[in-house]
């Protein structure tokens, strides 16, 4: 998958930006992180942590953290969206998800080089799948811990408009572009805006078994 010039002029400046930014909020943020990781613990039995593999820059996979905010269960569906009165969230887990601060743990997958700050969320690779070849030019960047969608509806607005806005930032980036998503996201965690589902089918993400028999393209889904 080819880069376009202007992701490779913006690449190497953002890259900078990003292992700055990340490494001064893992060192700023550490008596949160310790907090965080205190009242999931205490909260519910299970690990601290919720590791996944995700689908990163070029498709490339690799194993994205969060503070985990659900009951461990083999009995409820684990790709399935969660919505607010989700039985699998914990009560310290759906404090965490309104505020964002589940997806602190992702700083340390930005230092490494797998995500950015800014940038599309990172897709499991079934629903990657899913995307037709205009979609698929999310894969282009490497994906972020806040981006486009997240500061235009979040989880409130259907899912094949989550990835428009993934495409749309991929075909338009600049600095000031990121800039302008990290300032927006900051209130839209602090009040806890869209951080669920709505019940309709159209607003959350797509559903396992629709993996491999959804026509082309997410809108399909």
């Amino acid at each position: 998958m080819p880069l376009d010039s202007d992701l490779v002029e913006t690449s190497s400046a953002k890259r900078a930006i990003d292992v700055t930014g990340s490494l001064l909020a893992l060192v700023l943020l550490a008596p949160v992180f310790a907090l965080v990781a205190a009242l999931v613990q205490i909260g519910s039995s299970g690990p601290i942590l919720f590791i996944q593999e995700r689908t990163g820059r070029y498709g490339k996979p690799f194993r994205v953290f969060k503070f985990r905010t659900m009951t461990p269960s083999d009995t409820i569906a684990i790709n399935k969206e969660a919505t607010a009165d989700d039985p699998r969230i914990t009560r310290v887990g759906r404090m965490l998800r309104r505020t964002g601060l589940d997806e602190l743990p992702q700083l340390v997958n930005v230092l490494r080089g797998e995500m950015s700050l800014i940038g599309p969320r990172p897709l499991l690779a079934w629903e990657n799948q899913l995307c037709d070849e205009r979609q698929s030019r999310r894969l282009l960047v490497r994906p972020g811990i806040t981006g486009l969608s997240q500061i235009n509806g979040r989880n409130a607005i259907p899912w094949a408009d989550r990835i428009e806005w993934d495409v749309r930032y991929v075909d338009g980036p600049s600095l000031g572009l990121d800039a302008r998503i990290l300032l927006r996201t900051i209130p839209t965690a602090l009040f806890g805006c869209n951080a669920y589902a709505p019940a309709p089918s159209g607003y959350s993400r797509p559903s396992a078994d629709m993996g491999g028999t959804s026509a082309p393209g997410i809108a399909g889904c």
